[in-house]
């Protein structure tokens, strides 16, 4: 006879001072436990985790776990600060407004301090899939960390990512080319090895910059799915595109598309 196990959750919230921040960040780890100790364990790092409680997320990992539809996960929520506009975005490259100008500080942040300090506090061996999730601009802002450091992470997730981000404002001549994301994939000449999983609802905004009856989240994130594409990639083995009837811009709907994903990036191994 076998004995089986069902993980349990253990929450416990951390303060990391950061040296490229310049300010402490607040942190909260979804740690599984009742672990037999010879499982695989992955890793989620979520920006924007001050809203987690709202979208219940421990018994959402709960409800997985007990439907033996996930692997155990070690999934870190990384609140956001008043600067998050400044913090967010893409390296290097500010918005037309000038957001996003501390975001490669907190890229390395993540890489250089919040990595380090996971594995130094968290009582298991991350042996698993590594994946960076975000919502809204922090969905850009995990795609752009995800995307220039595929040495730690394998996967990406985005629910209803801001990728009309960009260099400048519609009244100044703006055309596709100046979405900064969409800029990245395709100046960055390798292919980095990632997975991702891209979502958008169908009342995600009313905008329609190009009138073509189909609103800006859309097609900003199908165009994203484009450009990754010509790189190489392919659907549905690299990219998953998940389009919500009726999802719109907010915790509901987040809460509603996480188990989705996370089925989809740590989705349970059968062994016969």
């Amino acid at each position: 006879m076998y004995t089986t196990l069902l993980p349990t959750i253990i929450k416990t919230s951390h303060q990391i001072k950061s040296d490229f921040l310049k300010r402490t960040v607040d942190i909260e780890i979804y740690s599984p436990d009742n672990l037999l100790g010879n499982e695989r364990v992955n890793l989620l790092l979520l920006n924007d985790g001050q809203d987690l409680a709202q979208m219940d997320l421990e018994d959402t990992l709960s409800h997985l776990y007990e439907t033996w539809k996930i692997e155990p996960t070690v999934v870190v929520g990384i609140q956001a600060s008043e600067g998050r506009l400044m913090e967010y975005g893409v390296a290097n490259r500010p918005d037309f407004k000038k957001r996003g100008l501390k975001a490669n500080l907190y890229g390395d942040f993540v890489i250089k301090e919040l990595i380090p300090y996971i594995q130094r506090e968290v009582d298991l061996t991350i042996n698993g899939k590594r994946a960076f999730a975000g919502f809204s601009l922090g969905g850009v802002t995990a795609f752009d960390i995800a995307w220039n450091n595929d040495n730690y992470f394998d996967a990406v997730g985005v629910f209803s990512g801001s990728f009309w981000w960009r260099k400048k404002d519609l009244k100044d001549g703006y055309t596709d080319d100046d979405r900064i994301l969409h800029e990245m994939i395709r100046e960055t000449k390798r292919k980095p090895s990632l997975k991702f999983w891209l979502m958008t609802g169908t009342e995600d905004e009313l905008a329609d910059r190009n009138h073509n009856f189909i609103i800006d989240s859309i097609d900003d994130t199908i165009d994203v799915v484009k450009e990754l594409m010509k790189k190489g990639y392919q659907r549905p083995n690299d990219i998953f595109y998940f389009e919500m009837v009726g999802g719109k811009h907010d915790i509901p709907t987040w809460a509603k598309a996480m188990p989705k994903f996370l089925e989809w990036a740590f989705t349970k191994t059968t062994i016969l």
